[in-house]
């Protein structure tokens, strides 16, 4: 199965990076929706889509309310990743 292509509701990394593409930045944040499972995002689908707003300064997926659900150094540009809008045109 193709995560990225049959769903990309299903939190992985390569669904992450697609909805990155497609999402605007929007001071400081992009916004990412994905099945979610006691409001963190899910890898499996579930009856609740939940949106998430990722702080790429910082790593960190933050739900509705803008609490900290988790962090990813991955996907941190203080350690050298490099969502959309920082890459050179």
């Amino acid at each position: 199965m193709n995560n990225v292509t049959d769903n990309k509701l299903l939190f992985s990394d390569e669904n992450f990076l697609a909805q990155l593409e497609e999402s605007e930045y929007e001071t400081g944040f992009y916004r990412v929706q994905f099945y979610s499972n006691g409001g963190r995002p899910s890898a499996t689908p579930t009856d609740t889509i939940e949106t998430y707003f990722y702080y790429p300064s910082g790593g960190t997926f933050r739900d509705k309310n803008f609490n900290i659900v988790e962090y990813y150094p991955r996907f941190d540009i203080t350690r050298g990743f490099k969502p959309p809008h920082l890459r050179e045109k």
